[in-house]
């Protein structure tokens, strides 16, 4: 059974920290700017936000190639600047928020007739930004990145639960964007129908402060 579905965990997530990059080193800059690269820098305490990017979705699938699972075109990352070094360096971030819109989502899964509700659990996950635009996404120590989705089907309501070690993805500074591409869950409990895998697909964007989209240096 395949499932692209959410998730970032993901959420969590996937989860996740928001911040966004493709190196734009600027000697003197911190790591996350916000207005352009080699901006203002992005304060410990200021409060990420980003949606899914226009026109796309989050996808949890059951393989990495697969098209069958879950997905949904409404989605949204928060996260706290905990440290914001001079760049070269690494920033980091605590992802307090990753949501789903169960109304957006759908699942071309067998015997499923719709999503209930998709769940990042284990919140707050620690993010880590380098200047090279890679964003590290782990859980607190003896935890997991851990997503919980709920579907009806045609039997009644399952309960599917996914884990990750940590979630690896990618800040673009053309667009704001973090993408996270087939990272992997694994179920670690819930019903026949729920699969054994799932690859967690999305590009969030754009990230911003207060308005304002954030660089990665």
């Amino acid at each position: 059974m395949r499932t692209r579905s959410l998730l970032a965990l993901a959420g969590t997530a996937t989860a996740l920290a928001l911040a966004v990059a493709a190196p734009a080193s600027a000697d003197g800059s911190a790591v996350l700017t916000t207005g352009s690269a080699g901006g203002t820098a992005a304060a410990t305490g200021d409060t990420l936000v980003a949606p899914l990017a226009p026109g796309t979705s989050a996808t949890l699938y059951s393989s990495a190639t697969g098209t069958s699972g879950v997905s949904c075109t409404s989605s949204q990352f928060t996260a706290t600047v905990t440290g914001n070094p001079s760049a070269p360096g690494t920033a980091t971030e605590s992802v307090t928020g990753h949501s789903f819109d169960a109304s957006s989502c759908t699942s071309n899964v067998i015997g499923v007739t719709g999503v209930s509700s998709i769940t990042v659990d284990n919140l707050p996950y620690t993010a880590t930004v380098a200047s090279d635009g890679t964003l590290t996404v782990s859980p607190a120590g003896g935890s997991s990145v851990q997503t919980t989705v709920k579907l009806k089907t045609l039997l009644g309501s399952i309960t599917c639960v996914y884990q990750a070690a940590s979630l690896t993805g990618k800040a673009d500074n053309s667009d704001s964007s973090i993408t996270f591409t087939n990272q992997q869950f694994t179920k670690v409990s819930g019903s026949s129908l729920c699969f054994a895998s799932g690859y967690f697909t999305a590009k969030y964007a754009p990230v911003t402060d207060g308005g304002a989209r954030v660089y990665v240096n």
